[in-house]
Parts: C-alpha cells; structure tokens; sequence
C-alpha cells in the first residue's frame, strides 16, 4: 500500500520544468528587447530621414574608407549628411581623429556624387594626426 501510494502522490506532483522554461524565455525576450532599445536611442534622422549607413575598410587598408548611405532618392543632402557622420564614427572608431581626406566626398557637387542604385557612395581616407 505504501508503494501504491507513493506512485499515486508522484502521479499528482505539478511538473514545473515547462513553467520554469516559460519564465526563461520571457526573461530572454525582454532583456533582448531593452538592449535594441538602446541602439534605437542612438540612431540620427538627417533632414527628418533616418538613413542606413555602412563603412567598411577599401583594399584592406584600414585608413581608407568607403561608406555606402540608402535610401538617397529620400534626401540627397540627408544622405550626404548622413554619410560624412558614418565616416567620422569610422575614424574614430579606427584612429580616434575625426579628420578626413575626402576622395568623393559629400560636398562633391550634386552632379558628380557618386550612386549606385538607391546608394550613395562616398570615400575617403582617415588622417589622424
């Protein structure tokens, strides 16, 4: 009888492994969103348009820069301006000098920027002192 009613007690134990896993998740998920949060809180709308930049190194020479900006059919002068802050962060990020040698820059006249489809493609080199 002790045997039949210690099956019967285990048969009725509450499994908390699901719920425990349930609890982890939901921990996850909200930690993750709080941390895209913060890099929402960072991005910088240029001529009231928010703007996808890239930078990347050009014949892996860390000096020389390339920075794509889209969509530049939203503002030219946003993308522009959008453009020359992914450089300087580049810089900084690189060399820790905000100072620039522009190859196709963007106060290049509008005719003479360079595209390439909905981008805008600037270069540059970084020139720390």
């Amino acid at each position: 009888m002790t045997k039949s009613k210690s099956r019967a007690e285990a048969d009725r134990r509450i499994d908390l492994r699901p719920v425990l896993l349930t609890g982890i998740l939901l921990i996850a998920a909200l930690v993750l969103t709080a941390c895209s949060g913060e890099r929402r809180a960072e991005r910088v709308a240029f001529d009231g348009v928010f703007f996808r930049a890239n930078s990347s190194k050009v014949d892996k020479q860390r000096d020389q820069f390339e920075v794509s900006v889209s969509p530049v059919s939203a503002s030219l002068e946003g993308a522009r301006e959008a453009g020359r802050y992914e450089a300087i962060r580049y810089c900084i990020k690189q060399f820790g000098s905000s100072d620039i040698a522009w190859i196709e820059g963007p106060d290049a006249e509008d005719g003479t920027l360079r595209t390439n489809g909905d981008k805008l493609i600037l270069r540059g080199a970084c020139t720390p002192a």
